[in-house]
């Protein structure tokens, strides 16, 4: 084979034709080496795995240019050339914002981006324009030689059949090679950073259009039995929610406000010598204030939270749920609430199709969702992503004044949004003065939120509501991504490591109504703990046995959140990236066994409602608890 090679290269055609392909080839593997190593953060830690990124773009090229070739020869490779530059770039955006890949599921969320607008152009970059110009040079290789050049370079799909077959001993090296750094790769789907380290971002996604054809599959052949292990694993689990505080607010309306992109770092913190939350700093003094609560949102983040909120269910590793799964049978919070005789609705400005809510509120069992065409969104009262929040929260208590009571309802604000903007009129404070643009904005932002929560909480302690209601305020996800840590760094005076970054995604937890102490709670809990909790305040007894938190009141409670990385924290110590830490210090633990348990739970209750969501489950929850009925009867005879 080599000889006949080597015949080969002595035609001065093939030998032209060849170097063209090297060429090509070269440039984009170097522009992908550069991205992988430079823009993403994969945190390469040792020669060995340095040397693996530089080698995993190569079969992804092969693949990628052996296919152009055999579809469509030189316009096929030039094509084939664009697509990947195409789609390293939109990572490239994507990773910029929330330091994460995109999945096939996110893709398929495109109608979203009508509603990013300034949102992408801020995460853009002039310098851009260099991650394009290689796709000129390609162009030249292929095409704008001379006359004579041009006619001797033909491509033959032979050739491309050969490059696409050499990307699979390619592809097979490179996985054998990972896998002595990192044992059973391909089972870590969660760890998105660490599949690109180890098999490249091209690569990543092929390995991801796999695994979305396994999702598609797991719904199609689920049954009943599947159920099983899940109400299995919940009732070891379960544990008794408070006693004493059990039916506190039974028959009053419940108001759960989500703050957008609201971290816990803020609370009782100042920049420029001045409060950033000075109202929630107080107002915390009036109800349940919860210290140690973590967002766990994923790619979806305020659905996500959504989600978290009504289902008691994590939401999923790749896309939200709200796109990929709105067509399952659920029995979230306002189908059981609705029972008891409540009105549910959704207070949102944004478009009723904006992250498909308009179809998964119907799934959730909502009575009535207010978006965008149900408020006064004007020019002179919207800016950024919408209507600016204290014309939200005065138009939402108004309609809520208006609805029939007992009522469950749902508050999304809109402001303190990416990239964080406000008008002049509307900057109560100067900016940061860190390195991040983005921080500096998103303190603004915050402090323009807070007080108009002050205008909305003080104007609903005046109304008829104030007296029969419980008021769920929370944080729906992080605003400062991974990628600003050296500014939070700079802010808050501290190195932010993996376990600074981690204590980071805690976000402000309030719960004001009367008979509930004022008190500061330092449990540890997540997301996925407010439904129990609301549905024990309340005194509603909830038929739905699959639900993975538990009362936050609770002292039989586990205190454990578990996030959707895998990572987790409890009542001693904090798991990150498999490290563990004194929770209270940051200090590392020695020795293997203190997170070994904790990890070992997160992963298997994070697959066990990866299995609901994926399988439809809950369509079975009738059917399975027939079965159970019958069994206890069975042997009570």
């Amino acid at each position: 084979m080599f000889s006949k090679f080597k015949t080969k290269m002595e035609n001065p055609e093939f030998k032209k034709k060849f170097m063209i392909y090297a060429a090509v080839i070269a440039i984009f593997w170097a522009k992908m080496y550069y991205v992988q190593g430079s823009v993403f953060t994969l945190n390469i830690e040792n020669a060995n795995e340095a040397a693996i990124l530089a080698f995993n773009p190569l079969s992804s090229i092969f693949l990628l240019f052996g296919v152009g070739i055999l579809l469509g020869g030189r316009k096929g490779m030039l094509g084939m050339y664009i697509f990947g530059s195409l789609l390293l770039y939109v990572n490239v955006l994507f990773y910029r914002e929330y330091n994460d890949f995109l999945t096939i599921p996110m893709l398929g969320q495109a109608a979203n981006l009508a509603g990013l607008g300034g949102s992408i152009t801020d995460i853009m970059s002039a310098t851009d324009i260099f991650l394009f110009l290689d796709v000129f040079v390609a162009a030249f290789l292929l095409f704008f030689l001379r006359k004579n050049r041009l006619q001797s370079f033909m491509p033959k799909r032979k050739e491309g059949l050969i490059l696409a077959m050499i990307a699979v001993p390619l592809f097979v090296v490179n996985l054998g090679w990972a896998q002595t750094e990192r044992t059973e790769l391909l089972q870590r789907a969660f760890d998105r950073n660490m599949l690109v380290k180890y098999l490249g971002v091209l690569n990543f996604h092929a390995y991801d259009l796999v695994l979305q054809g396994q999702t598609e599959a797991k719904r199609s052949f689920a049954d009943s039995n599947e159920l099983a292990p899940v109400l299995n694993y919940l009732n070891e689990k379960k544990t008794e929610p408070s006693e004493e505080m059990k039916g506190i607010a039974e028959g009053k309306n419940v108001i759960a406000l989500s703050l957008e992109s609201t971290q816990t770092f803020v609370v009782d913190n100042t920049v420029n010598g001045q409060e950033l939350t000075p109202y929630l700093n107080d107002l915390k003094e009036e109800g349940a204030y919860f210290s140690n609560f973590y967002h766990q949102v994923k790619q979806g983040r305020t659905s996500d939270s959504e989600f978290l909120l009504d289902n008691s269910l994590y939401g999923l590793n790749r896309g939200s749920a709200f796109f990929t799964h709105a067509g399952n049978e659920y029995e979230a919070t306002p189908e059981v609430l609705g029972k008891e005789g409540y009105t549910s609705s959704v207070m949102h400005a944004n478009d009723a199709s904006f992250w498909n809510r308009d179809t998964m509120y119907d799934s959730l069992g909502y009575d009535r969702f207010y978006s965008k065409k149900d408020f006064d969104v004007t020019e002179d009262k919207s800016y950024n992503w919408g209507l600016l929040d204290e014309y939200f929260f005065d138009e939402s208590l108004d309609k809520m004044e208006q609805i029939d009571q007992p009522f469950y309802n749902k508050m999304i604000t809109l402001t303190n949004h990416h990239p964080f903007t406000l008008p002049e009129d509307k900057q109560m404070i100067e900016p940061g003065q860190t390195s991040s643009k983005t921080l500096n904005n998103y303190f603004q932002t915050i402090r323009y939120q807070d007080e108009a929560l002050k205008q909305f909480v003080e104007k609903f302690k005046k109304s008829d509501l104030a007296d029969d209601t419980v008021l769920v305020i929370y944080g729906d996800h992080f605003g400062i991504s991974e990628n600003h840590k050296k500014a939070m760094g700079e802010y808050l005076d501290k190195d932010i490591n993996e376990y600074e970054q981690f204590q980071l995604q805690r976000v402000p937890l309030l719960i004001i109504g009367e008979g509930i102490e004022p008190k500061e709670y330092d449990t540890v809990g997540g997301q996925i703990d407010l439904r129990p909790t609301i549905m024990n305040l309340l005194g509603v007894e909830d038929d739905n046995p699959v639900q993975f938190g538990q009362d936050l009141f609770s002292e039989d409670r586990q205190e454990l959140m578990i996030d959707r990385d895998g990572n987790f924290a409890n009542e001693e110590y904090v798991g990150v990236n498999g490290n563990c830490y004194d929770r209270e210090t940051g200090e590392p633990v020695e020795g293997e066994d203190a997170c070994t348990s904790g990890f070992k739970q997160a992963e298997e209750e994070l697959a066990l409602s990866d299995s609901v969501v994926y399988g439809d489950l809950l369509r079975y929850l009738d059917e399975t608890e027939m079965i159970e009925q019958k069994a206890s009867s069975d042997k009570k005879e």
